[in-house]
């Protein structure tokens, strides 16, 4: 693929008077402080729907930028902070194939406007390899802020379609951002499984698997930091601590098995404080869901509680863990069959959670506890993906549904959030939802599930879902009422992809 070299382009449309509007005559005209002035699209080369805006001022400004949208809901405001004469302004929400009108909103002391400016910015058609969003419902009053961030996948039958693309959609299904790291010399062959997310301080970061490091990046695409992690490869995830150090998914370089180990980083040092090896807190021989004696575990995300400095694992073909920084075992979320004992010899029974009905009180049935059926109030986790503490301390989960009770695949996936009791050492099953949609959001491997608390909205995310088609769905949900507020389905191109996305997030594209 041909590199797109960087779009410069000088513009120069109308002004827009204001000092009519003014309190006073110490405001200036906007055509008299602007000293130079150029836009250039896709300033890194690798995010086509950017451009970033450099302007000199005679006098110190603050400025606003709007990117034109379809409609009142599909607009971007943002306004850059800092009163000043020299001027980096990163425009982001960009349409495909389209002028683009960004408005830029001059202001003075105390917010006094000063004018308005609009640029024309012209860009290319999206790369052919993206997907096609439906948007299925859209409640626009009712849905949670921001637009949907995709980690798209870019598996082809047979083999990989790297770089994968992380792309953002708005209400309307508009694609509006995204990066192609087809061209950069180090992520040219980017694979980030479980995807990106934001840092706190809004850059976005990632692990890769074809460079075994950890990024950080900014909506252009341009490399920031980056950690290495010297002895292990990266897999699935990377999640990052309140104090800003790193947790990933990873394989022990020469070891005999896969995807069974996770680290701590140290995010100044770039030092692996902890290492949790999984053969040693877990039971290697436990094969009741798989057969391979390489990828026993398959640890696919990690979240971490603060409340008590331990971590959530999930392991698709064993179940959700608790562990300390020790790697002791505090509780085990999976079916009770076939555990034993752990690689250090200690009984792992004693772990295994006891599952409660909906009064409260216990499911005594070997079968429903060993997970061979299911209770009208319980069900257990299978081959479950994306655990999230909630704000009350519950954990919501993706319960794919592969294997489910040991019978077959499916035929349904969930969201679900189980309360657990470490005292008694209980689990009750309080919420769900997608069983009752069947095959339509039925995914056996991948997928997400959030919660969002400032506005009680679940966002439940089947990653892979072969129903006659492959495609991707994002649905939002209210938490209360089970509404369904929002719902998008996302289309590879056929016949190519098995694998549409794993993990989605709501997110501002201008982060706060």
């Amino acid at each position: 693929m041909k590199q797109c070299l960087p779009l410069l382009v000088i513009v120069s449309l109308f002004f827009v008077d204001c000092s009519k509007n003014s309190t006073g005559p110490d405001i200036p005209e906007l055509s008299d402080i602007l000293l130079e002035e150029n836009v250039t699209v896709n300033p890194s080369g690798y995010a086509p729907l950017t451009a970033m805006i450099n302007i000199e001022t005679q006098v110190p400004v603050t400025i606003r930028i709007e990117v034109m949208g379809k409609d009142e809901h599909s607009g971007i405001y943002h306004a850059i902070e800092g009163h000043r004469t020299m001027h980096e302004l990163p425009v982001l929400g960009l349409y495909a194939n389209s002028k683009n009108i960004v408005r830029l909103t001059f202001y003075g002391n105390d917010w006094k406007e000063i004018g308005s400016k609009e640029y024309s910015v012209e860009t290319e058609a999206l790369s052919p390899d993206m997907p096609q969003v439906e948007i299925d419902v859209a409640s626009l009053s009712q849905m949670a802020e921001g637009w949907t961030f995709v980690s798209y996948f870019g598996f082809e039958k047979g083999g990989t379609a790297n770089p994968q693309r992380p792309f953002i959609f708005d209400a309307n299904g508009d694609i509006r951002w995204y990066l192609d790291y087809s061209t950069h010399p180090v992520l040219g062959s980017l694979f980030y499984d479980d995807g990106m997310e934001r840092l706190q301080n809004g850059n976005l970061y990632f692990g890769d698997g074809s460079s075994d490091k950890i990024y950080e990046i900014n909506m252009f695409g341009d490399v920031l930091n980056s950690w290495d992690m010297p002895g292990y490869g990266f897999h699935h995830e990377v999640t990052e601590k309140p104090d800003g150090n790193f947790i990933a998914t990873v394989n022990k370089l020469g070891a005999d098995t896969i995807e069974d180990y996770l680290i701590e980083i140290d995010r100044e040092s770039n030092e692996i404080t902890t290492v949790w090896d999984l053969n040693v807190s877990l039971q290697y021989s436990r094969r009741t869901l798989t057969n391979d004696d390489e990828d026993w575990f398959h640890a696919n995300a990690v979240e971490y509680s603060e409340a008590d400095d331990c971590i959530i694992v999930s392991g698709r073909t064993q179940g959700v863990v608790k562990l300390t920084r020790e790697n002791e075992v505090v509780w085990i979320m999976s079916p009770h069959r076939g555990w034993a004992t752990s690689g250090r010899g200690e009984d792992l029974n004693q772990y295994l959670l006891q599952p409660l009905d909906a009064e409260g009180n216990p499911i005594n049935s070997i079968n429903v506890m060993d997970g061979f059926y299911n209770h009208a109030d319980f069900e257990w986790n299978w081959y479950q993906h994306a655990p999230q503490l909630m704000p009350n301390g519950n954990i919501m989960l993706f319960d794919n549904g592969d294997n489910r009770n040991y019978r077959s695949s499916g035929p349904y996936s969930r969201a679900v959030v189980y309360e657990v009791n470490e005292s008694d050492m209980t689990i009750q099953q309080v919420w769900q939802y997608g069983k009752e949609r069947g095959a339509e959001t039925y995914s056996r491997i991948v997928s997400d599930v959030d919660y969002d608390p400032g506005s009680g909205h679940v966002f439940f995310s089947p990653g892979a879902v072969h129903n006659s088609k492959t495609y991707g769905k994002v649905v939002e949900v209210d938490y209360l009422s089970g509404d369904v507020l929002f719902e998008a389905t996302i289309t590879p191109p056929a016949p190519l992809f098995i694998i549409t996305f794993h993990r989605t997030e709501r997110m501002k594209i201008y982060a706060d």
